[in-house]
């Protein structure tokens, strides 16, 4: 399913009765799940984060912004943030299967109906943006409302994308986009003074010199007595949420000022706040797996799954190594050798692992310590790919014997059952061939750590390789009688074999 998360940015966060209006109507259309609603009367703004397919988006957003614009007046507007239309903002952001270039899409036919429907002139900005000077949305804003009123239909270069040459009178303009995830984050200084906020705001920003993705700037917070460093990580896994934080406060202690607290606007992926706890916390070797609530998420999936698919198989992965020989050693067909072939290789990629942290840190082995991180970091991936192909290839097979018990009364129900088989074939062919794919990396990099890794761990390195030797050719074992019974699909069979023979030929 195609999903794309818009973040609609509306000028009003002090009137209750408007933002409530706003919110009510993005729920509205069915499909659309509401994740955030966020207002500061600071800024005089709110924020919505709206996640669902991408027609159901549109119209979800159209809904909220046909309110917005019929009691939003941006000549009474007043506030710290920078605007310039009564639906300022208006970004999509691709989610799961969806692309970027889909966003885009999205962003353009956005705009054509709205600037239709509402007569508001459109800028497209990053992604969408149809100029280079219009990727920056602070470019397109500058001047704001009270400035772009002036120069729009007048200044060629600020010529709309979309929408008539000149300024709706209350409702302004406004900028619709397309892009990757953004972090919203503010860090609040305990200190009235705003040219310290803008100081900082200005070392701080990519443009002007500080970290690349970050974009900042100063506010006052005159409620609550403070002054603001309002930033937007366009990129916070190059330019992370800890980085921003460790550079305002560096730069706000010069300037005698303490900070007094941060905050993220709206919502927030969890990798970015587990980059921070490993920072802060000086976390070693910490993985996703070890959060509880992943693990109930997953559960729960998996729990879905086997609802939804009575005829997939357990999760073998996560059963105890005597649970899990305890169901191979059964009458049962499943799990066989084809699990059992990729849960050797994930535990041979683990024992590699194993051999890399025995190294990092370790005397004598400083030159290496960037190789063998990065090696490590393979290594973990490829041994979750592995254990998730246990499951996938228990699954695969109980496709084929699923498919050879189809009826056969007839030649239709014969064709029938004869093409679900060789499909099934194909998938329980396929699987195998992954993990024999995928033993082969873990086996380059077990006998490259042989090389460079820590020498008294030489015994577990080496099991590692014998143990990757061994998945590599069980998993060619299921490949290799699986395409006996393919043998008509001359082709396939061909293809499939040219892509492991240079990997079967090196061991």
């Amino acid at each position: 399913m195609k999903l794309v998360e818009s973040v609609p940015n509306f000028s009003e966060g002090r009137r209750k009765e408007v933002i409530d209006a706003v919110l009510s109507a993005s729920q509205s259309v069915k499909g659309v799940k509401v994740l955030d609603c966020e207002s500061d009367k600071d800024h005089n703004r709110m924020v919505l984060t709206l996640v669902g397919p991408p027609d159901k988006i549109k119209q979800s957003v159209l809904a909220a912004c046909e309110v917005a614009i019929r009691s939003i007046d941006l000549t009474k507007h007043v506030g710290e943030h920078p605007r310039m239309g009564a639906v300022d903002v208006v970004p999509f952001v691709p989610l799961g299967e969806t692309s970027l270039e889909e966003c885009v899409d999205l962003a353009k036919s956005f705009a054509s109906e709205f600037s239709a429907k509402f007569g508001v002139p459109v800028f497209l900005y990053e992604a969408a943006a149809t100029r280079p000077d219009r990727k920056d949305l602070s470019q397109i804003r500058k001047g704001q409302f009270e400035g772009l009123r002036e120069l729009i239909g007048k200044d060629p270069s600020k010529d709309p994308d979309f929408g008539p040459k000149s300024i709706h009178p209350t409702a302004g303009a406004t900028a619709v986009g397309a892009r990757q995830i953004l972090i919203a984050y503010n860090v609040n200084l305990r200190s009235t003074d705003l040219s310290i906020a803008k100081k900082i705001a200005r070392e701080v920003r990519g443009r002007d010199g500080g970290l690349t993705y970050v974009k900042a700037l100063g506010f006052e917070l005159k409620e609550r007595e403070m002054v603001q460093v309002s930033m937007n990580l366009t990129d916070y896994k190059k330019s992370s949420i800890y980085k921003a934080f460790e550079l305002v406060s560096l730069l706000a202690k010069r300037y005698g000022v303490e900070v007094a607290q941060s905050e993220i606007v709206g919502l927030v992926p969890m990798d970015a706040l587990i980059d921070v706890s490993k920072y802060f916390l000086k976390l070693d070797n910490f993985s996703e797996n070890q959060i509880i609530e992943n693990r109930i998420y997953g559960f729960l999936s998996q729990s879905d799954s086997q609802i939804n698919h009575d005829d997939e198989q357990g999760d073998f992965s996560d059963m105890t190594l005597s649970e899990f020989a305890s169901c191979v050693s059964s009458s049962e067909p499943i799990p066989g050798g084809g699990s059992v072939s990729a849960y050797v290789g994930a535990l041979a990629a683990s024992l590699a692992a194993m051999v890399c942290r025995l190294t990092i840190g370790k005397k004598g082995y400083e030159q290496v310590q960037e190789r063998i991180k990065s090696i490590l970091s393979s290594l973990i991936e490829y041994s979750k790919q592995l254990q998730e192909l246990v499951n996938e290839d228990a699954n695969a097979y109980m496709l084929v014997m699923q498919a050879s018990k189809l009826a056969k009364q007839n030649e239709e129900e014969r064709e029938q059952r004869s093409e679900k088989l060789k499909g099934a074939l194909k998938r329980a062919t396929e699987v195998p061939v992954s993990t024999l794919k995928l033993s082969s990396k873990v086996l380059k990099l077990a006998e490259e750590i042989l090389q460079i890794g820590n020498r008294n761990a030489r015994s577990d390195v080496e099991t590692a390789i014998e143990l990757s030797k061994a998945a590599i050719r069980s998993a060619w074992s299921n490949v290799k009688l699986n395409l006996e019974s393919l043998a008509d699909e001359t082709e396939y069979v061909n293809k499939i074999k040219e892509s492991v023979n240079p990997i079967l030929a090196t061991i």
